[in-house]
């Protein structure tokens, strides 16, 4: 929207709107002060007929004349003469109705005569149109007995505007009325008069306006267009004509002056933009080359905030560790070359699982892959990234173990160990070499779960503190309670599985409660529980060692303080 449009919107609807507001205060003002003429006069009709109406019933009681027709009609004939001496234009009419509701007077335009006290008044409504007998009819059930006042009829076909007063002694509810438009017509007319001036004020107002937006708007237009050709053949030796000694005219000066400027740096701007260039593809390539030894984020947060990536901080993350079984033996059998094609393989499709679930990989230690989940960066579900990490490996491995059938290579396994906790995280070496990773008691303990995987012949096992974070979003199994190398406290241990069979959950749930017998020193129970999971489960080695041990200590009972803890004395 271009900024005269822009003034128009703005000063167009307030011009308008005041124009508006004083017209329409002067019409009401005026409608109003014609209405109050029109009432008044109406009611001062009304209020003189009745004056005489009730001096022409006086005569009657001074005179003893009451209760005599030919006297009464009379007098009815009197006040009827005198209704139509007063009136004064050929639209108004005089009507009178009695306690049946026939029309007992009628003087004016609709009709003339007396209608003999029985309905039969003179003159009609046009063709198609109620007679003033039919609406007399109507107006005794609209209008209540001895009620006083204005109101809107329709009589004899035309609508009116009338002023109503009962008359008790003739019984009659006498209407001094007017037509409505003729009642109206002095306020319609200076409603016209109104709108056409309303009318003419916003033309003038338009009109004014778009003269007065243009002449504003010239110079910067102009400037626009100084700038569009500018724009468009890099020519920054144009100038901008200054019209008016104003701000506008200070305005194409200053702008004449930055030209001047802009066109002495042009040759620096270029020359910063081709650095520029040339620095932004030195740390793309820079990027690209050390990413494949540090993780993306760990760069982005350096490249952020290099100061910040030397200070070591502690945070919650989730520790991964994963070794292949037995490599020693695995790489005795193979050619070197062949060993490391295939070690390149496994690392390729393991790091992809990785990453894919927010995964960093801290390092590579021989065989063996360190990754960690929250650190550099947190996304809300660490714990549970890095158990559907552990879990895709190892559904991933068997993939890679197609691949070796094929190629006649050996099959390799895997174990996993993920522990969940605080450790510090950071650049740590020195200045000569640094490597940004986690060290801690939580890394320690990943490691020794993944040790462990070999002796409970589980392919990944995590502590409760994982477990504490993914219960209830995957199928969980407790393991045992141990105390690993180094250690006297026990870190109850579980295992995991995507989905499970329908075989598996009974045996698994039948594992819950054999466990707690287990803990519970009800060793034959828990013995009977375990050895159902052997039936249902025949290849289950957690509820084979179980068995062994609920013998060993029906034998040979533990001592009092057992709290069932295995300690371990290996990794």
């Amino acid at each position: 929207m271009s900024i005269r449009l822009k003034i128009i919107v703005v000063v167009l609807p307030l011009l308008i709107a005041s124009v508006v507001l004083v017209g329409v205060s002067s019409y009401f003002s005026a409608a109003s002060a014609v209405t109050r003429l029109a009432v008044g006069f109406l009611t001062f009709k009304a209020e003189e007929l009745e004056t005489y109406a009730n001096n022409q019933w006086n005569l009657l009681v001074d005179n003893g004349y009451v209760g005599r027709s030919d006297m009464e009609q009379a007098a009815q004939a009197a006040v009827e003469s005198f209704g139509r001496s007063i009136l004064r234009s050929p639209t108004e009419a005089i009507f009178a109705l009695d306690r049946d509701g026939k029309l007992a007077m009628l003087v004016g335009s609709a009709g003339a005569g007396n209608p003999g006290g029985a309905g039969g008044a003179g003159g009609s409504g046009g063709a198609g149109t109620a007679s003033p007998a039919e609406d007399a009819a109507a107006l005794k059930n609209t209008v209540a007995p001895g009620w006083r006042g204005f109101l809107n009829i329709t009589f004899a076909g035309i609508e009116r505007v009338a002023y109503t007063f009962p008359f008790v002694p003739f019984g009659w509810q006498v209407f001094v009325s007017e037509q409505r438009q003729s009642f109206f017509g002095d306020v319609e007319t200076i409603a016209q008069t109104t709108l056409y001036i309303l009318l003419g004020a916003a033309l003038v107002s338009i009109l004014f306006l778009l003269l007065m937006t243009g002449y504003l708007t010239r110079p910067i237009e102009q400037v626009v267009e100084v700038m569009r050709r500018i724009i468009q053949s890099n020519n920054l030796s144009e100038r901008v004509p200054v019209l008016y000694k104003d701000e506008i005219g200070q305005l194409s000066h200053t702008f004449n002056l930055m030209l001047e400027e802009l066109d002495r740096a042009y040759n620096q701007i270029k020359k910063y933009a081709f650095e520029a260039v040339v620095a932004q593809k030195r740390e793309n390539r820079i990027r690209n080359i050390f990413q494949l030894y540090v993780p993306k984020d760990v760069i982005d947060e350096v490249f952020m905030n290099p100061d910040k990536m030397l200070v070591g901080n502690n945070r919650d993350v989730a520790i991964l560790f994963s070794d292949i079984r037995s490599f020693t033996t695995i790489s005795e059998k193979m050619a070197p070359d062949a060993l490391v094609n295939a070690l390149n393989r496994y690392f390729s499709i393991m790091v992809d699982v990785i990453v894919d679930r927010n995964g960093m990989v801290d390092k590579y230690i021989g065989d063996a892959i360190m990754a960690v989940f929250g650190a550099p960066v947190s996304h809300g579900h660490d714990a549970l990234d890095s158990v559907l990490a552990g879990l895709e490996m190892t559904e991933s491995l068997k993939l890679f173990n197609d691949e070796q059938k094929k190629s006649g290579g050996p099959e390799f396994k895997i174990g996993v160990g993920i522990n969940y906790g605080i450790v510090t995280v950071g650049n740590i070496g020195c200045d000569k070499k640094m490597n940004y990773t986690v060290i801690g008691d939580t890394v320690n303990l990943a490691s020794r779960l993944e040790g462990l995987t070999k002796y409970y012949h589980q392919p990944i096992l995590f502590s409760e503190y994982v477990y504490e974070h993914i219960k209830g979003k995957v199928p969980c199994r407790m393991v045992d309670k141990v105390a690993v190398k180094g250690k006297t406290q026990g870190v109850p241990i579980l295992t995991a599985r995507r989905e499970i069979s329908k075989t598996e959950a009974e045996a698994w749930k039948i594992h819950e409660e054999a466990v707690e017998l287990y803990y519970k020193r009800s060793f034959t129970r828990a013995m009977e529980l375990f050895e159902r999971i052997l039936h249902l489960l025949p290849e289950d080695d957690i509820a084979r060692q179980y068995i062994e041990r609920c013998q060993r200590y029906v034998i040979t009972p533990p001592p009092a303080d057992w709290d069932g803890v295995e300690v371990m004395t290996e990794k």
